[in-house]
């Protein structure tokens, strides 16, 4: 039996999945957690042979977890379950640690087989995300703008272009509001573009 922990801030995400595992004779959800912290003391308390991860959890989303739960736990099984589209996510859940990244648009068969595969060490990316990988390291090929972002720089440039301020920025991430702009800063930079207004409309058409 695969004992899965299911980390999902959303309780009716948590109890949908419990109730498609039901159906199967080798999946069992053997422990919740609803954020960062309850990962961290789920994993310190028991061993599981999967996690289930969703990206965008209060407290340190999935990125800052998968580079933690890495330390100490190098070969568990980790599926990314997000909201977030491949191109935003992905290849960063993949150089983070995760093994297989699905949105929460994919159907219960897909879903159950890659809770399987994962589990049993293998990988599961779309064909969409082999390309976006194999095009990161061909060198003759330069990523999209938003690719040369950090981890931290692109959780910035998510809630700039989500209409945040950054004071309210810097108290939602416990950072200074002068290293919050110093971050903004750098993004302009890296995006090579001049306004927030840029990078909306940058988001936008890239389906960000």
């Amino acid at each position: 039996m695969i004992q899965v922990l299911l980390a999902d801030d959303h309780t009716i995400i948590r109890d949908g999945i419990k109730q498609i595992l039901a159906d199967t004779d080798d999946l069992v959800v053997a422990g919740e957690a609803a954020n960062g912290t309850q990962v961290l003391a789920q994993l310190a308390e028991k061993e599981f042979d999967l996690l289930v991860l969703d990206i965008s959890m209060p407290g340190k989303n999935g990125l800052e977890l998968l580079k933690l739960i890495r330390k100490d736990k190098k070969r568990l099984p980790i599926l990314i379950l997000s909201m977030h589209n491949e191109e935003q996510y992905a290849l960063r859940a993949l150089h983070a640690g995760a093994s297989g990244y699905l949105t929460k648009e994919s159907d219960s068969d897909v879903l159950i087989a890659a809770m399987r595969k994962v589990a049993a060490g293998g990988l599961c990316f779309s064909a969409k995300v082999s390309e976006m990988l194999a095009r990161e390291h061909m060198p003759q090929t330069e990523g999209l703008p938003h690719t040369r972002l950090s981890d931290r720089e692109y959780q910035i440039y998510e809630k700039i272009v989500a209409g945040m301020r950054l004071t309210d920025i810097a108290d939602e991430l416990n950072l200074s509001v002068k290293t919050v702009s110093t971050h903004k800063s750098r993004i302009l930079q890296k995006m090579n573009m001049t306004s927030d207004a840029e990078l909306v409309r940058y988001s936008i058409n890239n389906s960000l």
